[in-house]
């Protein structure tokens, strides 16, 4: 069988006007709290490398709109949503799922950045 070819895009955090990145915040958050361990710190890190199924699939509820699954310690799943914007992955938002369906208030933080980052308003 022949070996999958993955697409590398690289990837950066979104930044609000203030120069916030909250997806980098909710990782270390994460750590600080306790509620991941220094593995699950590993798994954030990497999360932005894991572009492609089964890890990695587009919302077709939100057009533009991807999320990337990491699984954690004690059976969670981290989620990134992101889009991709001039040849970069750009992290949007992050969350620790915890029902089967994203709430949609987080879809539409995602929505709303994505479009700041699309229309040229989120700092770079």
């Amino acid at each position: 069988m022949a070996a999958m070819k993955r697409k590398v895009l690289p990837a950066r955090f979104y930044r609000t006007a203030t120069g916030a990145e909250p997806v980098r915040k909710m990782a270390e958050g994460a750590l600080a709290r306790g509620q991941a361990d220094r593995g699950d710190g590993h798994r954030y890190g990497r999360i932005r490398m894991a572009v492609g199924m089964p890890t990695c699939r587009p919302l077709a509820s939100r057009r533009g709109l991807l999320e990337v699954r990491s699984s954690l310690t004690q059976n969670r799943i981290a989620r990134v949503l992101f889009c991709i914007h001039q040849g970069q992955m750009v992290l949007l938002h992050g969350l620790i799922k915890k029902t089967q369906q994203t709430p949609e208030n987080d879809l539409d933080l995602a929505v709303k950045r994505q479009k700041e980052v699309e229309g040229g308003k989120a700092a770079k």
